[in-house]
Formats: structure tokens, sequence, C-alpha cells
């Protein structure tokens, strides 16, 4: 499983800064838990069961 990050470089400073304003979390979790640090629990879990796809926040990318 390879994870790649965005290729919009704008995307990707948009939501660094969201992360970063969040302290760390998922811009797109409601809740701020240990398992929505980004790169979050939902994302892991998804590269874990060899699932591809986005993460919530349109970050990373895995891909088989």
């Amino acid at each position: 499983m390879r994870i790649r990050i965005n290729t919009n470089q704008k995307v990707v400073d948009e939501i660094r800064a969201k992360i970063k304003e969040a302290g760390g979390h998922c811009p797109c979790q409601l809740e701020r838990t240990q398992d929505t640090k980004c790169m979050c629990k939902d994302f892991r879990t998804k590269v874990d069961n060899g699932e591809t796809g986005w993460c919530h926040c349109g970050l990373y990318y895995a891909e088989g």
C-alpha cells in the first residue's frame, strides 16, 4: 500500500493550515482525540485493511 499526498499544492496548503489551527487534528472531525490526530485512525484503519481512497480531508490518498 502506498500513501501519497494530494498533488494540488493549494489544497495541501489549505488543509495543512486547518490541521495546524486544529492542533494537529483532522479538520473534518468534530472530536479532538488521539484518534483524530492527522493521519487519523479512520484513514490508518483503511490502509491497514488494504482499502484505497482519500482520507477525510483529502490530504492523503492510499493506493494499492
